[in-house]
């Protein structure tokens, strides 16, 4: 039998969550679940993240190379639908169901999961926590003893046209929920410096129209490549989709080549770019191209973020995290959600979230130190082990078993 005496309280944190996409809004919702006190900062003008479209983009950096962070966070193109069915993009406890009159289908547009991420607000009172138009500059541990470790967060208005002040605020804690579909990843090709025609990254792509007329090379063969040629397939004189290799090119993806081979080629491997507009192949050949478009996925890029190297990003691997959520040093009053990818989200999101809420009230504790650390190695060996590219570190889908619930 265990007295009341024996039973400690939970310990309620100030807690500062960083973005208001999917991730965020699962944190600031369990967050406040578990007592906690929330603050949301968001640096658009509404929630959603990456599921809010935003028909801007960084027209004067389409590359998104100059610098992190980009001016536009957003990376969704017009016609984007899920690729996941509803029946798995929803919270446990707030179903992903069709409503009348909004896009009904099973595999529905961008506009849906926004509008659907809108009513979990509407539903869980969260809007009241968010701060939109915030900018977040800098978020650096405060002096002081490690065990009342603080968080000093810098944010700017960015509502303001004037120029508004930057204001520093303490928090007990910090959930990093910035996301990862941002800032791009770009391929390093022979070339790519000199190249008279024009290089755009998917980050930048929103409709095809631009590319009327053209000879297009799209890198890459994951979704968003699949999709973005053989969006521009439809206006472009011909379209050049470029794969890593054979094992990229599945047999659906084999029959859609087929079928449209008048305009739409497969190709392996770019060798070159060449000062005059042409593009080398890997056996080869050659072709007179206007734009490449790179659907070469993004970088993880936290620019605000200050550990004084506890955390830092090595090829697209955020750590040391203990199981993705945690960097030892610094647990639990630093903590990121919405690392992994290939995941279910948003239930996913929800379960880190669930955990890191109720490690700050003391409703569940962690390992020492010392055992997350060698935790860490220990996935890092393993990965390198299986053969996993240290860019896919947290890829999850295939190897990692974690339960966070």
């Amino acid at each position: 039998m265990v007295c009341d005496d024996d039973i400690k309280p939970l310990q309620r944190q100030k807690v500062c969550v960083i973005g208001a996409g999917m991730a965020g809004l699962a944190s600031a919702r369990e967050l406040r679940r578990e007592g906690h006190d929330v603050t949301v900062l968001e640096q658009s003008g509404d929630v959603g993240g990456q599921w809010r479209y935003d028909p801007m983009t960084d027209g004067a950096d389409p590359l998104g190379a100059a610098a992190a962070p980009v001016k536009v966070h957003g990376s969704m193109y017009a016609s984007l639908r899920l690729i996941s069915a509803r029946e798995t993009m929803g919270f446990t406890d707030f179903q992903f169901a069709p409503k009348d009159g909004r896009d009904v289908r099973r595999f529905p547009g961008h506009r849906e999961v926004y509008l659907y991420l809108k009513d979990f607000c509407d539903a869980f009172g969260l809007m009241e926590l968010v701060r939109l138009n915030t900018g977040v500059v800098r978020v650096a541990l405060a002096p002081g003893p490690i065990p009342t470790r603080q968080w000093m967060v810098r944010s700017v208005d960015l509502g303001k046209s004037d120029g508004a002040e930057e204001v520093e605020e303490e928090f007990d804690a910090v959930v990093v929920a910035n996301g990862h579909y941002s800032q791009p990843r770009l391929p390093s090709i022979v070339g790519m410096e000199v190249w008279r025609g024009r290089q755009v990254h998917s980050h930048s792509y929103r409709v095809p129209e631009p590319f009327r007329d053209e000879v297009v090379v799209v890198v890459g063969c994951g979704a968003s490549g699949k999709d973005i040629a053989m969006e521009v397939r439809r206006v472009a004189k011909e379209v050049h989709l470029v794969a890593k290799s054979m094992e990229e090119v599945t047999q659906e993806l084999a029959k859609v080549l087929s079928k449209y081979s008048a305009s739409l080629h497969l190709q392996l491997h770019v060798e070159r770019l060449c000062e005059d507009g042409r593009v080398v192949f890997g056996d080869g050949s050659s072709i007179l191209a206007d734009t490449i478009i790179y659907c070469t996925g993004f970088n993880y890029s936290f620019p605000f973020l200050d550990t004084e190297g506890a955390v830092t990003v090595d090829d697209n691997c955020v750590g040391p995290l203990f199981e993705h959520v945690f960097p030892p040093s610094l647990a639990p009053s630093l903590s990121f959600v919405g690392i992994p990818v290939k995941v279910f989200a948003p239930w996913f999101f929800e379960a880190q979230a669930k955990w890191v809420a109720q490690v700050l009230s003391g409703k569940r504790t962690l390992p020492p130190e010392e055992e997350m650390v060698r935790s860490v190695e220990e996935y890092y060996r393993a990965r390198e082990a299986a053969g996993a590219p240290k860019n896919y570190t947290h890829d999850v889908s295939l190897f990692d078993t974690t339960d966070y619930i």
